[in-house]
């Protein structure tokens, strides 16, 4: 029986996380900034507690209350998060802030506070939720882009550390998913859309408005995927949710591969001529 730790436990995401973790058996510790809705969710197996992922000091008592009440956090679901919309000119400073703040500061917070526990038992799992947002970048949400990117960043190298260890590191790249608290999480911009971004931008933003209750992503379908894949004990590295999510990731890999290899020769002319480096190896 693991103890799964979720962040924003008020998004539908966060809640189909713990309904599937439930579901297998598991102990759940549910957390949000307001958790007053989630208080019908409490029982022998649930452990609801508020929580601000910018704050260390909280981040590091709802774990000390998890571990208290559970005897350890097994699984780490770093699920809150949100983002803005509008042109990387247009978005201002606050705003922009605030999106790292939430997505990435959030989730490395949260990681340092569950990693001294998870080390010492040589065993748990980080479960990073990033999006297709964060391999491929989409007009009008650059920020949240950036954002995401770099929470596959981080979790690219904080698997190579761990690994060793006994832990799993796992970035979960979701689609476009139909969550009940719809577009919930997303601002807008404080400044109107300039008209020359109308047909960027603002094809994204109608686009995104249209589709709200119609995404073809199911989250109770894909938090089952989530659970069964750290149940298995070698969960992939990413894991790509939503058929139209997939189709968007392989889509920008295999153009990048394409352009990559087709500069390949300028790639390495740059080298000294005599470089003796070979393939494989660390820089």
């Amino acid at each position: 029986m693991r103890t799964w730790l979720i962040t924003g436990g008020n998004s539908g995401f966060g809640q189909a996380y713990a309904d599937a973790a439930l579901a297998a058996g598991d102990r759940v510790v549910l957390t949000a900034r307001r958790p007053d809705g989630l208080a019908h969710r409490a029982g022998e197996r649930v452990l609801v507690l508020p929580l601000d992922v910018t704050d260390a000091g909280q981040a590091a008592e709802v774990v000390a209350a998890a571990e208290a009440r559970f005897g350890s956090v097994d699984v780490l679901v770093n699920n809150a998060g949100g983002g803005s919309h509008g042109s990387v000119e247009d978005t201002g400073e606050r705003e922009l802030r605030q999106v790292f703040e939430v997505n990435f500061f959030g989730t490395t917070t949260m990681i340092r506070a569950v990693l001294p526990g998870m080390r010492a038992r040589r065993r748990g799992c980080v479960v990073n939720v990033s999006s297709v947002g964060g391999v491929r970048a989409f007009p009008g949400v650059g920020y949240y882009n950036a954002a995401k990117f770099a929470v596959e960043g981080i979790s690219e190298s904080l698997r190579q550390e761990v690994e060793p260890l006994g832990l799993r590191v796992m970035v979960v790249e979701p689609g476009a998913f139909r969550t009940k608290t719809g577009s919930v999480g997303y601002s807008h911009s404080a400044t109107p859309i300039r008209e020359d971004y109308e047909g960027t931008v603002g094809v994204l933003r109608d686009a995104l408005v249209k589709m709200n209750g119609t995404q073809p992503g199911d989250p109770e379908r894909a938090a089952r995927a989530v659970v069964d894949a750290v149940a298995s004990g070698r969960p992939p590295h990413r894991l790509v949710l939503g058929g139209l999510g997939f189709e968007q990731v392989t889509a920008k890999l295999e153009a990048m591969l394409a352009e990559t290899r087709a500069w390949e020769d300028v790639a390495r002319g740059a080298d000294f001529p005599d470089s003796a480096h070979r393939p494989g190896e660390y820089v």
